[in-house]
Order: C-alpha cells, then structure tokens, then sequence
C-alpha cells in the first residue's frame, strides 16, 4: 500500500471513530437529555466530535506533521468550527424546518464534512 493510500485509510478510520464519538453525544443529546433541537444538540455533540478527530488526526493520521501543537489546535478549531456552524445549520434545515430524521442529514452532512476536512487538514494543518 502507499503512503498515500495508508494516510488516507488512516484518516477514514479516524473519521470513523470520530463520527461515532460525534454521532454517540449527538443520540444521548437527543434521546437521554432531552434536547428539544437537533441543531442544538448536533452543535454540543460537534464539540466532541472535533477533539476527538483533532488528536487522531495529529498523533494517528498525520504522524509526520511540523508546527506547534497550538497553532494546529487554533487552525484545526478554526477550521472545524466553521465546519461544525455549516453541519448545524444543514441539520437544523433538514429537521427543524423541514421535520426530516435527523439520522439522515446527520448522515448526509457528514460524508460532505469529511471530503472537506480531509483537503483543509492535509494542506492547511498538519503540512509535512
């Protein structure tokens, strides 16, 4: 397998174990505690999400990766709260406005979130 090709299935596995973390808070925001919006709940549950993809992504999917872990956190932040505002609006429309199963859109929002946080961490994070 190339370096390339293990990178990117790294990144996957991580996105994977990430999304179930994000996923996980999300159903527990929801169905346990209550939250009356997805939106909302989508937004706490990101936050979960986030770190958990910023460490894999440093320590597992980038390995060869220069700069401060602070400033990759800050950028990383950056760039996944930017993320997780656009995921949260997406899943607000798709079920607070249009009454849709929030599984769904979560499903929908995320397959496009990964295709964009892969180009952003690749060439704008963790540059080797």
């Amino acid at each position: 397998m190339s370096a390339r090709a293990h990178e990117v299935f790294r990144y996957v596995l991580n996105g994977v174990l990430a999304t179930a973390v994000h996923y996980g808070v999300l159903t527990l925001n929801i169905e346990v505690f209550g939250f009356r919006s997805a939106g909302m709940a989508n937004a706490v549950a990101a936050l979960f999400g986030i770190s958990a993809s910023f460490l894999g992504s440093r320590y597992f999917v980038f390995q060869h990766t220069v700069g401060s872990f602070h400033r990759q956190a800050l950028g990383f932040g950056l760039l996944y709260g930017a993320m997780a505002a656009l995921h949260g609006l997406c899943l607000w429309l798709w079920t607070d406005r249009h009454g849709l199963d929030y599984r769904a859109g979560f499903v929908i929002v995320t397959a496009m979130q990964m295709a964009l946080s892969y180009v952003g961490n690749k060439f704008l994070i963790f540059k080797s």
